[in-house]
């Protein structure tokens, strides 16, 4: 427990001395943003403040001293996936070499026998061995979630935060889970989103660019994948799908959204969830917050599910249904306009 708390405070104080220091290497580059029509920021913002994220984690993993192969595995291949998004924001490449770069980081984790092997039926004690089907879903998941995290990047502070708040439910459960190799990497990122947020909370200094975000939505969904996969009595993949509830939403819900208005799915619109919040009249500030309320809510209830009966389990999970598509409607967030 000392070495995770002491890997903890060394990811806190990396994030807090390399995240300002990136701002004059991204000024020196020329990597910044510029305002425009779809973007909410004023001025120039520099955008690889996730070199800063990456640093605390990298940190604070080496201090923790876990080297087995599952967990070099991770590392590396996180590690290539900042390099894509690093790539990206130096280069602004094309959204399909960006995904074959994802899928690439995927492949490397599963070489390193990092993949779902079990799956539970929600509610249920049965597991069913999915067997060379793992290869497939664990990519696909792997991708997809750090797409999601990718996508909410729109305001300051809100992909560092909605990841910080599920990376700590994802600990949660892996604790209860008797999990604790994933509990610590779960604490060690949510120490180094602690260290990067001095500079990325409203009004922001920096971005974190792909770089972090494309980060941090791998680890949250490797550490799910490690989740599922070695606790699978305990946790079914019902409960990160609702830890990662919002950015999958937002996400699924902006692929309907494109679909129906015949726009590419890869086009930036403004019809996301923090985009609809802004326009009912909500400060940067407090949509941030409400979508941080609304994240720690999905967290509470994906860690009521794992820790409770099977009845009051599934009653948790309709009372979220509902409030996740009863807030879909009344923010107008599938409406094919995106103005």
């Amino acid at each position: 427990m000392l070495k995770v708390i002491l890997a903890f405070i060394v990811a806190v104080a990396v994030a807090l001395l390399v995240t300002p220091q990136t701002k004059k290497l991204a000024m020196r580059l020329g990597v910044y943003d510029e305002p425009d029509s779809r973007k909410v920021h004023k001025g120039l913002m520099t955008r690889m403040g996730g070199i800063g994220i990456y640093a605390g984690f990298l940190c604070g993993f080496l201090v923790y001293g876990n080297f087995t192969r599952p967990f070099l595995g991770l590392l590396l291949s996180a590690s290539f996936i900042t390099v894509v998004g690093l790539y990206d924001d130096i280069r602004d490449i094309s959204p399909k070499l960006k995904l074959l770069g994802q899928i690439i980081a995927a492949a490397i984790l599963l070489i390193f026998g990092v993949h779902l092997e079990f799956l539970t039926i929600p509610f249920t004690d049965s597991i069913i061995d999915v067997g060379i089907w793992g290869y497939p879903l664990s990519l696909l998941w792997v991708v997809g979630v750090c797409n999601a995290v990718n996508l909410i990047d729109g305001l300051d502070g809100l992909a560092a935060g909605v990841s910080g708040i599920a990376a700590m439910s994802i600990g949660v459960v892996a604790y209860s889970s008797g999990l604790n190799s994933v509990t610590a990497l779960c604490i060690i990122l949510v120490g180094s989103i602690f260290g990067f947020l001095k500079s990325n909370f409203h009004p922001a200094k920096l971005f974190m660019g792909d770089c972090g975000s494309l980060f941090l939505g791998f680890l949250l969904a490797v550490y799910s994948l490690m989740s599922v996969s070695e606790g699978a009595t305990l946790i079914g993949l019902s409960v990160p799908i609702l830890i990662l509830g919002l950015p999958i939403l937002d996400t699924l819900f902006a692929i309907v959204r494109r679909h129906r208005s015949g726009k590419p799915i890869f086009q930036a619109d403004k019809g996301h969830f923090h985009h609809r919040l802004l326009k009912k009249g909500l400060s940067h500030r407090d949509t941030v917050l409400f979508i941080y309320a609304v994240t720690f809510l999905f967290g509470t209830i994906a860690v009521l599910i794992s820790l409770l009966p099977t009845a009051y389990s599934i009653l948790a999970s309709l009372m979220a249904v509902m409030l996740i598509f009863a807030g879909a409607l009344k923010l107008g967030i599938l409406d094919m306009s995106d103005d």
